[in-house]
């Protein structure tokens, strides 16, 4: 299950997504068409264009089909519900939200949807025209402030920094690329390109963490061991030695810094006091990695539960298996 709904996020499926929507045009024909099955006829309208947004949310038109099928049935939580989502995939904007509050969603709700998608376009190519000096400056700064823990708004956040960085910027897009997989490490794509960058800075260990992440995530790729059969043969005698990948240290602060990234939108786990009358013996780890798990900061925990058992701590083994499950779980998206 997370398998395919992770693929089909990663890499939205439009023919689908356009066959629903053409599907739930034809009802909505029938709608007019038909008045004795109204009801009917506008139920599997809603149902058809509810899947056209599950397999492709990068669609602009299946976002204003559905939109429109719910002023038609006056369906103002519905609406509203609509356009929260819409907005969780532009990474939850506080400019945004706020637009939502106290305003006769069933009036000027399909203005809003329009007003952000002429914002922030769903098609990465059509967002990255519109991109002038100035726009680009003001997307980077904006970046920092955006939840990007959906995994739609990371897939089309990601999309836009792949946009940025085939222009050979890597100084731009190192520092975006680590926040997007900081919300969402099992994206090995981002991951490999991010390696790749490290690599043509010769930032070796950087590019050596990167690859690992990225095998780790999709094991059916080989860009860790490819890395190491090109540094092992990047002598200039064309002799091959072995080489030997960063230390734990240089791991575990690597790891450190991604759990960082990733728990900053979070609560810090409260302290643990101790108690002067009992001596009790606390595992400050396990009891952050236990906090993190119960906030669904599965991120967080994952680097956290990753860097402990590098270190050789396998009792933290069955949390890292956790975090896993947690990030594969919040692939599972619900269409309002």
């Amino acid at each position: 299950m997370s398998e395919g709904l992770a693929g089909r996020l990663q890499h939205p499926r439009r023919s689908l997504g356009d066959r629903h929507r053409s599907q739930a045009i034809k009802f909505l024909r029938l709608v007019d068409e038909d008045p004795s099955r109204e009801v009917e006829n506008t139920n599997w309208a809603e149902q058809n264009a509810r899947q056209a947004l599950l397999h492709d949310f990068t669609s602009e038109e299946n976002w204003r089909v559905l939109a429109d099928i719910k002023v038609r049935l006056l369906d103002e939580i519905g609406l509203r519900a609509l356009l929260s989502d819409l907005f969780a995939v532009l990474g939850r904007d506080p400019e945004q939200i706020a637009q939502l509050s106290g305003v006769p969603i069933l009036e000027v709700g399909k203005e809003l949807l329009e007003a952000a998608l002429l914002r922030d376009p769903l098609d990465p190519d059509a967002w990255h025209s519109g991109l002038n000096p100035d726009s680009q400056l003001t997307f980077c700064e904006r970046f920092s402030t955006l939840d990007l823990s959906d995994p739609r708004c990371n897939v089309l956040f990601g999309r836009r920094v792949e946009r940025l960085w085939a222009k050979g910027d890597d100084e731009l897009c190192i520092p975006l690329a680590r926040r997007l997989l900081a919300q969402r490490p099992q994206n090995f794509e981002m991951w490999t390109d991010l390696g790749r960058a490290h690599e043509r800075h010769e930032a070796f260990d950087e590019a050596w963490f990167c690859y690992d992440q990225a095998q780790t995530h999709g094991p059916h790729t080989d860009v860790r061991d490819a890395f190491r059969e090109r540094m092992e043969a990047r002598l200039d005698s064309g002799t091959r030695l072995p080489w030997s990948k960063p230390s734990i240290d240089v791991r575990d602060q690597f790891l450190e810094r991604m759990q960082s990234l990733a728990s900053r939108f979070i609560d810090s786990p409260e302290e643990i006091q101790e108690e002067e009358e009992e001596e009790i013996s606390v595992n400050k780890d396990e009891v952050e990695l236990e906090n993190f798990l119960a906030g669904e900061e599965f991120s967080a925990a994952f680097f956290l539960a990753r860097r402990l058992v590098s270190r050789g701590e396998d009792w933290a083994q069955p949390y890292l298996e956790q975090a896993q499950t947690g990030l594969d779980s919040q692939d599972d998206v619900h269409i309002p």
